[in-house]
């Protein structure tokens, strides 16, 4: 390897594809390391949890409505998990870009990279604005629910997707604060974003405040009023610097291809796993739509109470992918297994405690959502089916970051999407077959889990051991450390 590295470089470079092992593992400091998995992982479960908070306060209000209202807004939350993960393609980009020139020193580039960012997302969210307001209808029929509940989904996508410009700027200011080291400020905002949403919402469905009464509807427009709001502080924080990256100024607002390129072309790779698992789940949406509006929403408040379950592992995926990445730029391996070894164990150890609590008590976590026994008795079914997935879910999410932190990303593409896509196909079937509604459904990842957790477990033991032994100038050490703000 010829050349000096730059500290962004000695992170970021991807492996060489067949190099001699790195020898023999020295010692590593498990304390240290455990600690600097925890902190890098705990804002990044926070901050999701306060997005997951959003969606669950909506659903909380609008099941009260009945379970007509709790499947069309169901569905239409359903569709706008594909649009999220399509969006999610700039935010990855562009968040990767911006901590490649902030750990560079580039502090002009960065800014340049986070104007660009938004204004991108602008141009981004028009085509999707357009298919809210003219596709709406037929997008919510391919669900084949009954007219009323059918109705209630297209009025809300309307909403969701006529001011889905909001939440792509959302997302993309909440990337670009990550990439310089804040991962603080997105959380605290999404805390607040989450009262203002349930206050807001709260008062457009039912009436209240002296606001009129929407109904369901009334819900996407209160996640509207708390998204805008969330972004004009983030906006405001952007526009005031972060770490020395700021957005301030006249110049660099015009449209640049070439960096929505150099964007793109990491974002979309990333992003595709996330588009096709989502497809893969909206189809799974529409096997249970034809059960019946009561399995529906079921099915929808199961989903939401997975989410949730998932946010351990989320979290300390990323950090395996930063920190495994890190010791890779340093050839520092053993200390990229070692992290993966300490992401993997605690992503289980959570997991696996929430998916003793949906197993053990489904009822408890179903009643903060209805009271309808009927919704009740087959969410449990599927819920207790879930919970028996947990702790292969915790090895796939993060054995998957750990190989793309060694610059593996197309395994996990490839194993993870064809994982769930077999199971929702063999679930769909097995129902068809053998009935049993939600618990056969969520069963069959039962089969696909434990294979795909072995996979990804033997993928990065293999691709961790075969990476070139030889130094870099440039050690993690000397990489400047991204602190939050205060």
């Amino acid at each position: 390897m010829s050349g000096e590295l730059s500290p962004a470089e000695a992170v970021l470079e991807p492996p060489l594809a067949g190099a001699p092992s790195a020898g023999s593992a020295p010692a590593v400091d498990q304390p240290a390391l455990r600690r600097r998995v925890i902190d890098l992982a705990w804002p990044v479960i926070g901050e999701n949890f306060m997005q997951t908070l959003l969606g669950i306060a909506d659903t909380v209000m609008v099941a009260r409505l009945g379970p007509e209202a709790l499947a069309g807004v169901g569905a239409a939350i359903q569709l706008m998990f594909f649009v999220i993960s399509a969006l999610s393609a700039t935010s990855v980009g562009s968040s990767v870009l911006v901590a490649q020139a902030y750990g560079a020193h580039n502090l002009q580039r960065a800014s340049q990279l986070a104007k660009q960012s938004l204004v991108w997302s602008l141009f981004i969210s028009i085509p999707l604005v357009l298919i809210g307001l003219f596709a709406a209808e037929p997008l919510i029929g391919i669900f084949g629910m009954e007219p009323e509940v059918t109705a209630i989904g297209i009025d809300y996508l309307r909403v969701t997707m006529g001011t889905v410009f909001v939440l792509t700027l959302s997302l993309l200011g909440g990337g670009v604060l990550r990439g310089v080291g804040d991962s603080r400020t997105p959380m605290v905002i999404s805390l607040l974003a989450n009262v203002i949403n349930v206050v807001v919402g709260y008062a457009l469905i039912f009436g209240a405040l002296g606001m009129p009464e929407l109904g369901a509807v009334g819900s996407a427009w209160g996640t509207f009023v708390a998204r805008a709001i969330g972004f004009g502080i983030l906006f405001a924080v952007m526009w005031r610097g972060v770490n020395g990256v700021s957005i301030r100024g006249a110049g660099g607002w015009l449209p640049d291809f070439t960096l929505a390129r150099q964007i793109l072309k990491i974002g979309i790779p990333a992003a595709a796993e996330q588009m096709l698992n989502s497809v893969a789940f909206l189809s799974m949406s529409i096997i249970v739509a034809h059960l019946g509006t009561l399995a529906l929403a079921a099915h929808r408040i199961a989903m939401n109470a997975m989410s949730i379950s998932f946010l351990p592992g989320l979290g300390f995926a990323i950090a395996a992918t930063a920190l495994v990445g890190q010791s890779v730029g340093a050839r520092h391996y053993h200390e990229g297994q070692a992290v993966a070894r300490i992401a993997t164990t605690w992503a289980a150890i959570w997991m696996g405690a929430l998916g003793v609590v949906f197993f053990a008590v489904p009822e408890l976590v179903l009643r903060i959502f209805t009271d309808d026994p009927e919704v009740m008795a087959q969410g449990a079914a599927g819920l207790r089916a879930i919970a028996l997935t947990q702790p292969f879910m915790a090895i796939n999410m993060v054995q998957a970051g750990a190989l793309r932190g060694t610059g593996d990303s197309q395994y996990p593409l490839r194993v993870g999407t064809t994982s769930i896509w077999v199971a929702v196909i063999l679930g769909g079937l097995l129902n068809t077959w053998l009935g049993g509604g939600l618990a056969t459904i969520w069963g069959a990842f039962l089969v696909t889990s434990p294979v795909n957790a072995l996979l990804l477990w033997r993928r990065f033991r293999s691709s961790i051991t075969r990476l070139p032994a030889e130094p870099v100038t440039v050690r993690v050490s000397e990489v400047p450390e991204l602190k939050s703000p205060g």
